[in-house]
Formats: C-alpha cells, sequence, structure tokens
C-alpha cells in the first residue's frame, strides 16, 4: 500500500519522479498521436505525462520516445546462443519483451527444457513471457526426445510467466477434432492459444478457428492471410531468416485491422538480429512498404502486448512499465537508447546492461546408434524406379514442393546427382538410439562435394544431413556424435567448418560474437562447396519439418506433409 500511496503522490505532483524523460516527441499508440512532452519515471513505472520535477533529467531533446518492442512469435534457440547472450543481440534494436515458444527445448528435453528456460531468462533486461508447446512431438511422423500430453501442459498453465498454449502445429488434428488436441486447446482456456496453419483455407480454417485457436503466423500469401484475418485470427506478420513473408502480406494491413496484426520473427539467427535487426527491421520494412510509422509501431508493440494479454508492457502511460526507445528518425527506425525500468540499457547499438548469472547447463542429448549402410537407398527387388520424389526448396519459406526427376542410379542404389543438383538427404534420430534413418533426396542447396550437417532440425532435431556423397555423409554424422551437437561442413571427410552445440544440441555456450563468427564460416565453408542459399544451415533445419507441405523427411522416412503420412521416395510406389 505504501508503495501506491507514494507513486499516486508522484503522480499528483506532491513529490519528485525518480526520472523525468524531458522534451520527448511522444510516439502515443494508445491514441495514434505523436506530440511534444516529458514523462516522469519512478520505481520503473511511468507516473505521468507532463511537466514534473525529478531527482535526475533525461533530456530526450526533441527526439521520439516509443514503447520498447516485443516479439509476438519467437524460437530462442534459432538463435543458437543463451538467453543471456541473446539479449545482447536484440536489446540494442529496442526489444523489451518477447513472447517464445521454447518448442526446440522440449522437443529435446522435455519438461527439464522448459524449467532451463524460465530460469535462465529470469533477471535480463527483456521480459520472457512463455508459450507451453503443445506439439511434442510436431507429429507421430517423427521420434523426438519428449513427448507431453494436455495433462502436461495443465500442470504449468497457471505460471504468471506462461502466457498460453503455443501454436497447434497438428492443425489437421484441431480441425478434425482429435481429442489430443481438443483437450491441450482445453487446457489452456483463459489464456492465449496460438495457431500454426500453413496454407489451410475454406471451411478447414472455419474449424480451425471454430476450435478455439487465435492467432495464425504461417500465411505466405496475402489472401490466405486476409480469409485468416476475417475469421478474427490475430495475424503474426512474420520475418525471419529464412520465413519472410512480410513483403506479400503487408499490403492488407490498413488502419481499420491493424488492431489485430503484430510482427513476430519466428527463427532468426544472430548475425541477421546484430546486423539486420530484430522487430525494428520489420517495421522499418513495412514503413517502406506503405505502413504508417505509428501503425508499424503499434504493430510492434501495444498490439502484441493486448493480443497476448501482458499488463503493463507495450505504451507509454501512466502504469505501464518505463520500457522505451529513442528514435531519431521514425522512418529509418533509427534506435539511439533503449532503456529498461527507466534504466539504460544499449545506446548507440552497443549493450550496456548488466551481465546475467550463469544458470546449469541441461544433460548431454546426443544418444544416437545407426549402421553407415543405411545412408544408402536400393530400388526394392520388382520394382522399377522411373522417377523419385525430390524435395524441392522454396527460396526464403520453409515451405517445400515436391519434383519428381529421374534417378541417377548404380548397381541397383539411387545416388547422388550434383550436377542436376539433386542430393542425398539422411535424417539420423539421435534421442533414443534406435537406429531409426530416413533417405531422401532434395534440390535446392547447390553443393557440388562434400556435406553439411545440423543437429538442429526441427522439430524433433534429430541429426540431418545434405551430402554429394555417402562418405562425406557418414563423416558429418560421426562428427556432430563427437561435438556432442552441432553443425558442421566436410568434404572428404575432413572438416571446413564447425560450429559446437552442447546445449541440447542446438545452443552454443560461447559469447555471441564467437557464434556469429563461426556461423559466418559455416556459411562460407558451405559456399565453397557450390551452396548457393543465404542461410544453408537454416535452410537444412527446415527439411524435417514434418507440418510444413509439401514434402519433408524425418527419421522414419519420406513425409507427405499434406496428407500427413509416410510415402515412398520412388514415385507410383506408395
Amino acid at each position: 500500500m505504501r508503495a501506491i500511496q507514494h507513486k499516486l503522490s508522484v503522480a499528483r505532483g506532491e513529490k519528485p519522479a525518480e526520472l523525468l524523460f524531458k522534451d520527448a516527441q511522444l510516439v502515443n499508440v494508445l491514441s495514434g498521436e505523436i506530440y511534444r512532452t516529458s514523462v516522469a519515471v519512478d520505481d520503473g513505472r511511468v507516473i505521468g505525462l507532463g511537466e514534473y520535477d525529478a531527482n535526475e533529467i533525461i533530456d530526450v531533446a526533441g527526439a521520439y520516445l516509443a514503447p520498447s518492442l516485443i516479439d509476438g512469435h519467437f524460437h530462442v534457440e534459432s538463435a543458437m546462443v543463451t538467453l543471456p547472450e541473446f539479449v545482447r543481440a536484440v536489446v540494442p534494436h529496442g526489444t523489451g519483451a518477447m513472447v517464445i515458444d521454447p518448442h526446440e527445448y522440449a522437443n529435446v528435453l522435455g519438461m527439464d527444457g522448459i524449467r532451463y528456460v524460465l530460469e535462465s531468462s529470469k533477471n535480463l533486461p527483456v521480459d520472457f513471457f512463455i508459450m507451453l508447446p503443445s506439439c511434442i512431438p510436431a507429429t507421430h511422423l517423427e521420434t523426438a526426445g519428449a513427448r507431453f500430453t494436455a495433462d502436461d501442459l495443465a500442470l504449468m498453465i497457471a505460471d504468471d510467466r506462461i502466457a498460453g498454449i503455443a501454436e497447434l502445429m497438428n492443425y489437421p488434428g484441431v480441425f478434425l477434432g482429435l481429442e489430443s488436441e481438443l483437450a491441450k486447446i482445453e487446457a489452456g482456456k483463459g489464456k492465449v492459444i496460438d495457431g500454426h496453419a500453413p496454407g489451410l483455407r475454406g471451411r478447414n480454417l472455419n474449424a480451425y478457428a471454430l476450435a478455439g485457436v487465435r492467432s495464425d503466423h504461417e500465411s505466405t500469401e496475402l489472401e490466405e492471410a486476409r480469409e485468416k484475418l476475417r475469421l478474427g485470427l490475430h495475424l503474426l506478420v512474420r520475418e525471419g531468416s529464412t520465413e519472410r513473408n512480410l513483403e506479400q502480406i503487408i499490403g492488407l494491413v490498413t488502419p481499420q485491422n491493424s488492431a489485430n496484426c503484430s510482427f513476430a520473427t519466428d527463427d532468426k539467427l544472430p548475425g541477421d538480429l546484430v546486423g539486420e535487426g530484430h522487430i525494428d527491421h520489420s517495421i522499418r520494412k513495412a514503413i517502406r512498404h506503405g505502413v504508417s510509422p505509428v501503425t508499424a509501431i503499434q504493430m510492434g508493440t501495444i498490439n502484441t502486448a493486448r493480443y497476448y494479454r501482458l499488463k503493463n508492457y507495450g505504451a507509454i502511460a501512466p502504469r505501464f512499465w518505463a520500457d522505451f526507445i529513442v528514435i531519431d528518425d521514425l522512418a529509418t527506425m533509427s534506435i539511439q537508447r533503449v532503456y529498461k525500468k527507466g534504466r539504460l540499457v544499449a545506446e548507440k547499438g552497443r549493450y550496456v546492461g548488466q551481465k546475467a548469472p550463469e544458470v546449469l547447463q541441461p544433460r548431454s542429448t546426443m544418444n544416437l546408434s545407426y549402421e553407415a549402410e543405411k545412408v544408402e537407398l536400393s530400388v526394392p527387388d520388382g520394382v522399377t524406379a522411373k522417377k523419385i520424389k525430390v524435395i524441392e526448396i522454396v527460396p526464403h519459406q520453409i515451405v517445400t514442393k515436391t519434383a519428381l526427376e529421374t534417378p541417377k542410379l548404380l548397381n541397383g542404389k539411387i545416388m547422388p546427382d550434383p550436377e542436376r543438383d539433386i542430393l542425398k538427404l539422411v535424417v539420423v534420430e539421435r534421442h533414443r538410439a534406435t537406429g531409426n534413418v530416413g533417405v531422401g533426396f532434395v534440390r535446392g542447396f547447390g553443393l557440388k562435394r562434400g556435406a553439411l550437417g545440423s543437429t538442429v532440425a526441427h522439430d524433433a532435431h534429430n541429426v540431418v544431413v545434405v551430402g554429394t556423397n555417402d562418405r562425406d555423409i557418414t563423416s558429418v554424422v560421426e562428427g556432430l556424435q563427437k561435438m556432442r551437437g552441432g553443425q558442421v561442413a566436410m568434404v572428404d571427410g575432413k572438416v571446413e567448418a564447425a560450429l559446437p552445440l552442447p546445449i541440447a544440441g542446438l545452443v552454443s555456450d560461447q559469447p555471441l560474437e564467437i557464434v556469429i563468427e563461426k556461423i559466418a564460416e559455416l556459411n562460407n565453408a558451405a559456399a565453397r562447396l557450390g551452396c548457393k542459399l543465404d542461410a544453408p544451415f537454416m535452410t537444412l533445419s527446415f527439411m524435417s519439418l514434418s507440418p510444413i507441405p509439401e514434402l519433408k523427411l524425418t527419421d522414419q522416412g519420406l513425409v507427405d506433409a499434406v496428407n500427413l503420412k509416410l510415402t515412398s521416395v520412388i514415385a507410383g510406389s506408395g
């Protein structure tokens, strides 16, 4: 009671505030205005707008003052650094809060992964709100390290830092009314239920929305996004490292519907976060495509906070947290300073916040057993392999296409054909030592020699390798096992570049700068081997994402992701 009485006294002007942000052009996302005023802060919260006495005055000198930015959907593991290192990347870009789905940690570590994220995200200059992963594993067509039921979700849903249930990736299970999926939605009642419905339209989309799902971040086309928005789904406009959908759908946003739209990055590499930006990059790009600066900032702040029910976040007004960004130019989102609860945490692109305490790392997660011969793919007796199904990469998207190609055969075995960019894709189970190996083919990497491999492989995060020959493919698998997880480029059995990821096979224990350097080395090595992709290892990580159409590969085999069933590599045989 004393604390609120003190704040009320400050708000009435009877006592000086701790801080006064003086002479700012306030970007008021609540009223949709920009006007000149000052902002009083006490005990980390906004006390009032206007002129106040204060113990310390911070002269904004006519620059713009806006709320700190909020990411509406992100998998922190995709940055491949620990959370304390992650905040060093995003805080200088104005990020003050994030809604995260630790889906990757959970697929590998189960509930221990959720606990690790809760513990390691404490006392940081970004507030992390967690959506409980709803699909562990994502589908029945892969082997993950854990399995969650609705009862597991119900155990944790009441925690204040849990914002709701994360993306319902088994969207056919939702619109078909499977009891397991409806039970997960029921477990999250009273909090937010996020969706995940790539390409879903028509009556099945009606059923998906009717089931209780309230958002979607998977729209890749304008009319798809429009249909989802019309049905009441909150539209998360995604712009990550490989999932770049903003340009295709931002034209849908108008002053009339923008309150139902926010920004999300989903997956973004640390080098892109540092060099390109985070939600500030999405705002800049939206402005370039015709969205007004105030509307774009609303999408990156108050809209996200309201949808996820983040109390006292996303605006500058009495009782809200004093999470601010100081901007020189709105059109370019040139962020000069960042404040968390009134305290400076970044200036001129440099993080100046405190170093977080160390958190105990989780257990090792490489439990792999396989036979090298399983990476070979023979044509069964009595079968004529006139055509094979090849996963066709779609640039800057996580969806794929299905291509039918004449196979290259040698002694009854289907071989990679680098001259036609038909490479072998292999997935090896790493959680339960089952010995499962899935083998398929992919086009779009462009490798001329060698192989690339990773233990980051959505969503079950088994070992995934793309290569021009079996020898390098098996060498990559063995190298990843020795590293306890990571990413590697090899040729002729020799390592060209590597990034160890000892934390769940997903995240490095090294500083941000070293991880960025190692990723650059990996990308350069991939380019030397012939790869033309901007983010080859992130692209590789999505080749196992079985809920995303059209064709994917898991440890259980080639997946028809449209119909969610296993299919034969040989066309016409299943």
